[in-house]
């Protein structure tokens, strides 16, 4: 199976306010960059919801994966094993539980490790991923992040 690097950042103007991600993914001689605005959302969503775009890109399964993301909230919620708690509490209390619950279908099928890296500290594929998803939370006629606006 492939080895695949995936780099992930996430971005809103306020917070909630317009928000993106962008993602580079990396395998060998492989690059595709992703990214994607919402109207209204948070900073942790949009970083959640980079990693979880990310791996549904991936073709097959099984592959090893290395994410690397400057979000303390997603790298120590999967590292530390808190979702695994959340999860078996039924994520009471807890934000984002819709978006949990979906990474929480992905992941399995993948052997993934999360690396944290500072962000806005020269790294090229986060600087990237940075680009990429304030310019998503630019555009005009950006989605609907149904997850949030439904639950707010």
């Amino acid at each position: 199976m492939a080895n695949i690097k995936i780099y992930t950042d996430g971005a809103s103007r306020g917070n909630p306010g317009p928000g993106g991600y962008g993602v580079v993914l990396k395998s060998g001689k492989h690059y595709k960059e992703l990214s994607e605005g919402f109207r209204k959302t948070t900073n942790n969503r949009m970083e959640l919801l980079s990693v979880i775009k990310a791996l549904e890109e991936l073709k097959g399964e099984g592959h090893n994966v290395v994410v690397y993301s400057d979000s303390k909230y997603v790298v120590d919620a999967i590292e530390k094993g808190w979702v695994f708690n959340w999860q078996k509490k039924n994520f009471k209390g807890k934000k984002n539980a819709d978006l949990w619950r979906k990474f929480l279908k992905i992941y399995p099928k993948h052997k993934v490790k999360f690396v944290w890296i500072k962000g806005h500290a020269g790294h090229p594929e986060n600087e990237r991923c940075d680009d990429l998803a304030v310019k998503a939370a630019q555009q005009k006629n950006l989605k609907i992040d149904e997850g949030f606006e439904n639950n707010i």
